[in-house]
Parts: C-alpha cells; sequence; structure tokens
C-alpha cells in the first residue's frame, strides 16, 4: 500500500479481524487523516480452507456436507448451486414437487439471510433493538427447515435428481401462517427503522454506486439492484420453477446505503410472494428423480463395490460427470452464485470454480470508503453484506 505524500501526519489503523463488525475475519487496514479516510486496505484469507481443492477430490453427494459452510447463513443456495451443475451436465429432469419444494427453501433461506444480515447492520449503526426482533422471526424459519431437514443451519436437503426428503405431514400449513405472521412483522420494521431520522441521517447519501459502476466492478444482487438495475437471474435463467410464479424485481435508483436496505426489505416480502404461491400450488409426485443414480461405467474400482453401489436410494457416490465444462449460477441473498465446473467422464469433478457474490462485491469497498468519515466504514461495509465464509473459500 502506498503511503499518500502530505505534509500532515497520518494514522494507518487495523480494524479486525476479531472486531464484531467486520462480519467475520476481515481485516482492514486503513490509512487515516484525522476522522477522514485516506485509503483502505482489506486483507483475506483467515477462513481459507481450501473447498475448491475439497470438492475436485470428492464425489458430488460426498461434497454436498461441505458447501454449507461457505455462505453458512443462506445454506440452502450452496446446495442448490452444487446439484445444479451435474444436473445441466446430465441432463437430469427435475420433478416438478421438488423443484416446488426446492423454490420454497430457497426462499426461506433468502429471507433468513436478510434477516441476519437487517440485524447486525443496524447493530453497526447504533441501533441494538432491531438486533432481538429479527432474531425472534429467524427462529421461526430455522423452524422449519430443522421440521423438513432436521438440521437448522447445515440441511443437506438437495439431492442431483430432487431433494432428499418430502416435506414432513402439517409442514405446509406451519409455513403458511410464518408467512401471514412474517408480513404484519415486515411493516413493524418499516415503522421503527426506515423513517428513523437517526437512522437515515447514517444512512443516505453514504457509499453511493453509479449503474454504471457496479456493472464495470462486477457487482451483483441487492448491491446491483440498489443502483438502479433491475437484474435478477431468477427472471434471467429462470432456473427451477420461478417463472411459474408472479412476483416483480425490487430495484432502485439512489445507489447508496439506503437503497440497499430498501431493496432487501422489500425482497424479503416478494420471497414471501413466491413462497405462498409455491405451497398453495404445490403439485403431487415424486420428490427425486431415482433415474439420476448414475453408476460408473469402469468396473472393478473400489466404487463398484456393493457397499458403495447401493446407499440407500439416494444418488450413488458414482454419479459421472460427462466430459464438458459448465457455468452454472444462481440468484443468491448477497449476488450472482456461481460454479464453473468442468467434468472428465469420472465421479469426481476435475475443475470447481467458484464464483462467490461477497467477494466480488466486497471489492469496491476501498473505492467507497476513501474521503469517508471512519465511522462510515461500518455502515458501508455492513450494507455491502459479506459472509468471509465465501469470499475466503
Amino acid at each position: 500500500m502506498k503511503r499518500p505524500v502530505t505534509g500532515k501526519d497520518l494514522m494507518i489503523v487495523n480494524m479486525g479481524p476479531h472486531h464484531p463488525s467486520m462480519h467475520g475475519v476481515l481485516r482492514l487496514i486503513v490509512t487515516l487523516d484525522g476522522e477522514d479516510v485516506v485509503d483502505c486496505e482489506p486483507i483475506l484469507g483467515y477462513l481459507h480452507r481450501g473447498m475448491e481443492k475439497i470438492a475436485e477430490n470428492r464425489a458430488i453427494i460426498q461434497y454436498l456436507p461441505y458447501v454449507t459452510r461457505w455462505d453458512y447463513l443462506a445454506t440452502m443456495f450452496t446446495e442448490a448451486i452444487t446439484v445444479n451443475g451435474p444436473e445441466q451436465l446430465g441432463n437430469i429432469q427435475v420433478p416438478k414437487r421438488a423443484s416446488y419444494i426446492r423454490v420454497i427453501m430457497l426462499e426461506l433461506s433468502r429471507i433468513a439471510s436478510h434477516l441476519l444480515w437487517l440485524g447486525p447492520f443496524m447493530a453497526d449503526i447504533g441501533a441494538q433493538t432491531p438486533f432481538f426482533y429479527i432474531f425472534r422471526e429467524r427462529e421461526f424459519v430455522y423452524d422449519l427447515f430443522e421440521a423438513a431437514t432436521g438440521m437448522r443451519m447445515m440441511h443437506n436437503f438437495f439431492r442431483i435428481g430432487g431433494i432428499a426428503a418430502d416435506l414432513p405431514y402439517g409442514w405446509i400449513d406451519k409455513c403458511l401462517d410464518f408467512c401471514d405472521y412474517f408480513l404484519t412483522e415486515v411493516v413493524e420494521y418499516q415503522k421503527l427503522i426506515t423513517r428513523n431520522p437517526i437512522f437515515l441521517e447514517r444512512v443516505e447519501g453514504v457509499g453511493i454506486i453509479s449503474g454504471e459502476e457496479a456493472i464495470n466492478w462486477g457487482l451483483s444482487g441487492p448491491m446491483l439492484r440498489a443502483s438502479g438495475i433491475p437484474w435478477d437471474l431468477r427472471k434471467v435463467d429462470r432456473y427451477e420453477s420461478y417463472d411459474e410464479f408472479e412476483w416483480e424485481i425490487q430495484w432502485q435508483k439512489q445507489g447508496d446505503s439506503l437503497a440497499r436496505y430498501l431493496v432487501r426489505l422489500s425482497e424479503m416480502t416478494e420471497s414471501i410472494k413466491i413462497i405462498q404461491q409455491a405451497l398453495e400450488g404445490l403439485p403431487g409426485g415424486p420428490y427425486e428423480n431415482l433415474e439420476s443414480r448414475g453408476f460408473d461405467r469402469k468396473r472393478n474400482t473400489e466404487w463398484n463395490d456393493f457397499e458403495y453401489r447401493f446407499i440407500s436410494k439416494k444418488p450413488s457416490p458414482t454419479f459421472e460427470l460427462s466430459k464438458q465444462e459448465l457455468y452454472v449460477r444462481v440468484e443468491a441473498p448477497k449476488g450472482e452464485l456461481g460454479i464453473f465446473l468442468i467434468g472428465d467422464q469420472s465421479g469426481f469433478p476435475w475443475r470447481w470454480k467458484i464464483r462467490p457474490p461477497g467477494f466480488i462485491n466486497l471489492q469496491i469497498l476501498p473505492e467507497l470508503v476513501k474521503r469517508m468519515k471512519l465511522a462510515d466504514i461500518m455502515t458501508i461495509l455492513g450494507s455491502i453484506d459479506i459472509i468471509m465464509g465465501e469470499v475466503d473459500r
């Protein structure tokens, strides 16, 4: 980092990696001129676990439990992208019921992620009360996850060609009750936060990104939509069954921290609309495509032993990835989560490259905080919404 040459004495301050407002183990080396930020250098890698290399030494079904450790607040999305790639490579059809259940789980996960963005973001800028409110609602989402998958956070629920288990008895009614309840709570958040003069003073006009800048920096998700660009992969790629539901892309023109807050808040209500439509129109039929259990063509390998080939009725570890390359993506709560996948006619991927939205969105941070006050770093970093698990992988 270049030290600016001026007549003033500049102070270099370490923020993180253990500061609560860093949202994980992020370290910022901040150069200050009094209260003004002159330069900022993010230091990454404290949470690097070699997720891509692990993927290249595991069959897909073995790797599924790992992927929820990327973005551990939106775990359904990491599972979705992990099974979507092999499904497209193998041209595997997902039953309609499984697709609808996937959409329900993804949108519940989006709500949980946005809630756990909102609480700490408000705490970062000095408002403690919403932090406790969001945990109340988030518990209901996790109760639904626990009833359907058996786990609150690390679900291991998606499978190649469907899902691991059907919804339990009474789950749909419980989820519909949650939807009705949650809409009233979003109104409560708006009353408490959106018109609060102290909140507006902290976020309005702070961290402005123009639409052109957002595209040039490769931003995605709420960061892009808050800058006046209505781009959402659920509408663009029409994956799963999203084109069968009525909902709108939420976007704002201002491009500041307030706009990013408004986009995420309104996205939660849109998610509720999608969940309600999916629950009411949930079709019958199977919840997984049993033909997706592809076996390795090679014989006399350890993978063809009896113990490996007949692991209940879940897709076998020997699901074969055909020899081609593919980029798949989903609209995660933080932006475009993508995977570049190369198969080589074996059970293991030859290359597994993760495109995490948090990592790409974080790159603009030094540009945004320059010439701002020290206290604005918290607001801007909070509005970006990063999880270091996916940034460092």
